[in-house]
């Protein structure tokens, strides 16, 4: 995401309303998540749980605004957010009982060391339950895991506020009536249940890029928000394999933030500068995906990674290994056989035999894909490459019919012009 991220921490020009605001969506970022984690196990509750840290964050935003940034503000954070729930609970009968369980104190999330269990991967996995369908998996964990408001969420993932709203209330809901527990699940069921929290990451990180306009990205950065959280699970589950892959792939991906866009506009992969890739993401991603190799249990995170190095290891467009990215998407193809995985290898393979078979590729994706806009941009890429200009411009056009992203219309509409 290129547009500037007013809550990012800042210098000290700042002025002290942006300034606390600034520190307190660090502060919900880092501790928002294991909060809800501590007031869920401690009442039993995650409904009550969320509840009472949603509100102790809009009582910090408008407090620390007033009276400037407390001394802990991890620590306040978490006594709001338990006065909060202790006055749900006294308002509540049928949880008197479990006045007593908050007796003592929650722990400051802030105080404790890094390498205790994290409190939060029990959480994302509860929020990324396959019994709540996908929307409500991501809604739910911008919400608890990375403290996102509902505006805020709305405008993440271009939904309308009373949507993501209702989407929150009935996952909790279901999350309450089904008994969905708030664990890190056994070993043997791991394995399914840790690609679903990793898709909702990637997901996290692909709506970062849909977000239209200024305003949409003015008080949180998605996209670092799901790098964060894809550091958060890899160093929780060193040896999981697949989260070190995802690690890899964000981190890649991430380093091509600066040079994706110039002036609002998109650029291409092969039209970027890569004199403005971050180096230093590169080292991290690379370093990911040589942890995830160790651990010798291949997947579909760790290929998409794989392709993504590629690209990054490529000092010109032109030096790029297009033979070892097709190979790549030929493995992933034994994980992951989606049709936009395999409209992505027919990409490849216009590099390494042409835009003839590509395109035969990419026609026998119709049936799956016709709805969706990249499908035609490919395709008309394609057209344009075997000299049939007419089709292409139908095909671009419909690809920006189907987009309601402005940079993409605009980055297809200036295809094929002299």
């Amino acid at each position: 995401m290129s547009t500037p991220d007013a809550a990012a921490p800042g210098g000290s020009s700042q002025p002290p309303a942006a300034a606390s605001d600034a520190l307190l969506a660090r502060v919900v970022r880092e501790e928002s998540g294991r909060i809800v984690a501590a007031l869920t196990s401690s009442v039993g509750s995650f409904d009550i749980a969320e509840d009472a840290v949603a509100d102790a964050v809009l009582e910090a935003l408008r407090e620390w605004r007033q009276r400037g940034i407390p001394p802990k503000p991890g620590a306040w954070l978490t006594q709001a957010a338990r006065h909060n729930a202790l006055d749900r609970l006294r308002r509540d009968t049928r949880y008197r009982q479990k006045l007593a369980l908050l007796g003592e104190p929650v722990a400051a999330p802030a105080d404790r060391p890094i390498d205790e269990v994290d409190e939060r991967l029990p959480l994302l996995f509860g929020c990324c339950h396959p019994a709540l369908s996908p929307d409500a998996q991501l809604a739910l964990t911008l919400r608890a895991v990375c403290g996102l408001t509902t505006g805020q969420i709305a405008r993440a993932t271009l939904s309308a506020e009373s949507t993501v709203a209702q989407r929150i209330v009935r996952a909790k809901r279901k999350i309450g009536a089904a008994g969905i527990p708030i664990r890190i699940p056994e070993p043997a069921e791991r394995a399914g249940r840790l690609d679903l929290v990793l898709t909702v990451v990637s997901v996290m990180y692909s709506e970062a890029h849909l977000v239209p306009g200024r305003d949409a990205a003015a008080d949180r950065d998605l996209a670092e928000d799901a790098l964060w959280l894809a550091r958060v699970i890899a160093l929780a589950l060193p040896h999981e394999a697949e989260a070190q892959g995802l690690l890899a792939l964000v981190l890649f991906h991430r380093a091509r933030e600066s040079a994706r866009a110039v002036d609002g506009d998109l650029v291409l992969l092969a039209d970027q500068d890569r004199t403005r890739w971050d180096a230093a993401l590169i080292a991290e991603g690379q370093a990911a995906l040589r942890r995830a190799a160790m651990l010798r249990r291949p997947g579909r995170w760790q290929l998409h990674a794989a392709i993504a190095a590629c690209h990054a290891d490529a000092p010109t467009p032109a030096e790029t290994d297009w033979l070892q990215v097709l190979t790549l998407y030929d493995m992933l193809l034994l994980h992951d056989r989606s049709p936009v995985v395999r409209l992505n290898r027919a990409v490849a393979l216009a590099e390494v035999d042409g835009p003839a078979p590509a395109l035969a590729e990419v026609d026998a994706l119709a049936d799956a894909l016709s709805g969706y806009h990249l499908w035609h941009a490919v395709r008309g890429h394609l057209l344009r490459l075997l000299g049939n200009d007419d089709a292409a411009l139908a095909a671009d056009l419909r690809a920006i019919e189907l987009t309601a992203n402005e940079a993409e219309r605009r980055l297809i509409a200036r295809r094929g012009r002299p």
